[in-house]
């Protein structure tokens, strides 16, 4: 019996647009397929999630915006892997459809765009491919689609959109589900902003709840010790990211840490950011603790982050030279 894909996405912007341009695609050419987000601290190449793909058994695995690592997601599963971040390793047989090191370099959704393309006449879907663009900061880079998005839909409802998408994913909650519904059903930007869909009022919620956290977290001071500048809190809202990169452009001659105690008990988190050239990937590479394991050192070469254990920061932060931050 043929059983359908599965769809499995990252839940900001760049990936939910991705994978909503995927499942209209192909829902549209009449090829069955599901889909699964990831979650708070959910990596694709966890035993966690490779137990639950051998449980599951898809026909097929489509996986965005998740990274390129070494090893099989799902060992016999035939695989495609869309993604634009800096790989590191040879994620067994699958076929991979990769954005790095291009110039300019297409986001997830972008590529999505491109591989829908295949399927049929994919143009009432730019919209999502312009949400992945604007989300992932590639607004500027000069792609076409960019261009196509923004005169048919506006720039401004296509950045509000792009706003309230990215807001479940960094409550509490981490819910991503009502922003996917939007995109699945949505005609174009202003169906995820005007309250047409009743999903909106989540999106608007998560993001007053995100906002609260982020003022807090605004007022904690950095620690500055000779390249690099430590910011540490605790939310349980994933606000990292947007504190490494507001203190990026004050500190410009920094590597920006931006550390979340609160966000996954047991875990610490943290975003890294820097407005120099420096490449750190190679930086978290020369660092890793001991114990450090997949949801670590990953991403763009001047924004990565992740996760470790208390026992790991504990090394981390000791050989960074800030001793008085261990846990």
């Amino acid at each position: 019996m043929n059983r359908p894909a599965l769809i499995l996405g990252h839940f900001d912007a760049d990936g939910l647009s991705a994978v909503a341009i995927l499942k209209r695609a192909l829902d549209h050419a009449r090829r069955d397929s599901d889909i699964r987000l990831v979650g708070k601290g959910e990596n694709p190449w966890s035993p966690v999630i490779r137990r639950e793909l051998e449980e599951r058994r898809p026909g097929g695995l489509i996986v965005v915006d998740l990274g390129v690592r070494e090893g099989a997601i799902a060992p016999g599963v035939p695989t495609i892997i869309i993604d634009h971040h800096v790989p590191s390793g040879t994620p067994g047989d699958a076929v991979v459809i990769s954005g790095n090191r291009l110039e300019p370099e297409p986001t997830s959704a972008l590529l999505a765009y491109w591989c829908a393309q295949a399927l049929g006449d994919a143009h009432d879907l730019v919209w999502l491919a312009g949400l992945g663009l604007i989300g992932d900061m590639a607004e500027a880079a000069g792609f076409p689609e960019m261009a196509q998005a923004q005169q048919r839909y506006g720039k401004t409802a296509l950045r509000d959109a792009v706003s309230l998408i990215n807001a479940p994913r960094r409550a509490a909650a981490a819910d991503a589900g009502p922003a996917l519904e939007l995109l699945l059903k949505g005609d174009g930007p202003k169906d995820v902003t005007s309250g047409r869909y009743p999903e909106t009022a989540a999106l608007l919620a998560a993001k007053e709840e995100v906002k609260g956290e982020l003022d807090i977290a605004k007022r904690v001071g950095p620690k500055v010790r000779d390249e690099v500048a430590l910011i540490r809190f605790h939310s349980p809202c994933q606000i990292h990211p947007l504190i490494a990169q507001q203190w990026r452009g004050r500190l410009k001659d920094k590597v920006v840490l931006a550390a979340n105690t609160g966000y996954r008990p047991g875990w610490v988190h943290f975003a890294a950011r820097t407005a120099t050239d420096r490449n750190l990937i190679d930086f978290l590479a020369k660092r890793r603790p001991s114990g450090a394991d997949e949801n670590y050192g990953s991403g763009h070469a001047q924004a990565t982050g992740g996760a470790l254990r208390p026992d790991d920061w504990n090394q981390f932060v000791r050989e960074l030279g800030f001793p008085e931050e261990q846990l």
